[in-house]
């Protein structure tokens, strides 16, 4: 596709806190650990217990439902924790690493040689499965559907999104191998979404096998959602596959090495870090390996695993999430200023032109996680139009879910959508509700009532 896709709705929020261009081999981690909580929909059953020894790729637990699916262990090590919360609900596994890492074995081989079945079986055995994600529901991928399409955004929009194309400027190889692998397991497009607004790595420029798409505009641009629904909208029936460029190229490692290579590459940024960079550790580590001795120590602030629209909150002795690329570091929203939102400033970031900050576009913020107001009824204010891109009505859609109308649900594009598509929505409501919670529940709803 050669023409240029031009997103006009959306917001890009510039924030302070860009992470610098250099990468840092980030500290070995005391602990890791994999989160049953990062995986929606996932009923866990262990095949460990405490003190067990296991290798990178040893398997940690599987889905009840779908055993096939399995998840394992980013390092060679002990396992240390087995830690649960309400109703013994599994939270994370967690491992001491051994100083050398020993692999599981799952045979090296080219992806162009192998079928569908085997490539499917390989992904499976080794763990790596959970990367691929399926529209809709936003769930791990089913491996016995064919999707019609495989989707992988190769930029990210969001407020101090990593940069792929610095990122992964060296690990062509590795993307082409998972490409082939990819190729396999749909009769469809492989659709490869990259930023017009400057040269794209070569990494990503010099696969083979995909379609090359051009976004620009504000975020949500570099949304997968939003890209699908420019360039293959979903049906009710089809189903496409999503795959992190990150993950592209772990897939790619499995049949070069025939080991689960758990290396991942992570952002540190946010206004609160003293020297925001791009750090080379391990999935799962301890968010302390990477932020120790790097944050600022006046006042409370909150670490987030991901951005600071759709990420979790995290302990500082927490673990980064699965399939985040970012850590985000910000001024925690315990304090309260006089007059609230009546008081001017420059300082003050907002969608209207309530502050005269407007008249700076570029300029970068500090904001912190207050909410400036309570929770009110939902109000229609069309704000949400003004930020979501996608040929849907968003405020419909939303209350189609809180009366749980199956049937209007589905004309008003629920199979289109995930949480992330909303969270633009959910930062410029005045009204403070959790939309991206309502999304979900929408999506849980209709992934039971139509399996």
């Amino acid at each position: 596709m050669s023409e240029i896709i031009k997103i006009k709705k959306g917001l890009t929020i510039n924030l302070k806190g860009k992470a610098e261009k250099i990468f840092v081999k980030a500290k070995p981690a005391g602990l890791y650990a994999v989160k049953p909580t990062d995986f929606h929909g996932l009923i866990p059953k262990l095949c460990v217990k405490v003190d067990d020894r296991v290798k990178a790729g040893s398997p940690l637990f599987f889905d009840k439902y779908r055993p096939e699916i399995k998840f394992t262990s980013p390092v060679s090590g002990t396992v240390v924790q087995i830690n649960r919360g309400e109703r013994r609900k599994i939270m994370e596994v967690v491992i001491e690493p051994d100083e050398t890492i020993v692999y599981e074995d799952f045979t090296a081989g080219d992806p162009s040689q192998l079928d569908a079945k085997d490539i499917t079986g390989k992904i499976l055995s080794s763990g790596l499965w959970p990367v691929i994600r399926q529209r809709p529901y936003n769930l791990i991928a089913n491996p016995s559907d064919k999707p019609k399409a495989i989707f992988i955004s190769a930029f990210d929009t969001a407020p101090l999104a990593p940069d792929y194309d610095f990122m992964l400027k060296d690990y062509g190889k590795e993307f082409q191998s998972g490409i082939d692998a990819l190729h396999k397991l749909t009769a469809g497009k492989i659709h490869l979404n990259i930023d017009s607004t400057y040269p794209a790595s070569s990494t990503f420029m010099g696969a083979k096998g995909v379609q090359i798409n051009k976004f620009r505009g504000p975020h949500p641009a570099g949304n997968v959602g939003t890209q699908i629904h420019y360039i293959d909208p979903i049906n009710k029936g089809e189903v496409v596959w999503v795959v992190s460029p990150q993950d592209v190229i772990a897939i790619g490692r499995l049949f070069q090495t025939g080991h689960y290579d758990a290396s991942r590459i992570i952002a540190l940024t946010g206004s609160e870090v003293k020297a925001p960079k791009y750090f080379k550790t391990l999935s799962g580590a301890c968010v302390r390996s990477i932020t120790d001795n790097n944050v600022r120590e006046e006042g409370n602030i909150r670490y987030i695993s991901g951005n600071v629209l759709t990420g979790t909150k995290v302990a500082a002795n927490n673990f980064i999430g699965y399939y985040d690329s970012q850590l985000t570091v910000i001024p925690e929203g315990d304090k309260y200023e006089f007059m609230g939102w009546l008081a001017p400033g420059l300082n003050k970031f907002s969608l209207s032109r309530t502050f005269f900050s407007w008249l700076m576009p570029n300029k970068e913020y500090v904001i912190n996680t207050n909410l400036k107001g309570g929770k009110r009824a939902l109000m229609i204010t069309g704000n949400f139009e003004r930020v979501f891109p996608m040929n849907i009505y968003p405020m419909q859609l939303i209350k189609a879910i809180i009366i749980e109308d199956i049937e209007l649900m589905e004309n008003l594009g629920i199979y289109e959508v995930a949480e992330e598509d909303f969270a633009l929505c959910e930062f410029v409501d005045t009204s403070k509700t959790d939309i991206q919670e309502i999304i979900r529940k929408g999506l849980d709803l209709m992934h039971k009532e139509m399996n």
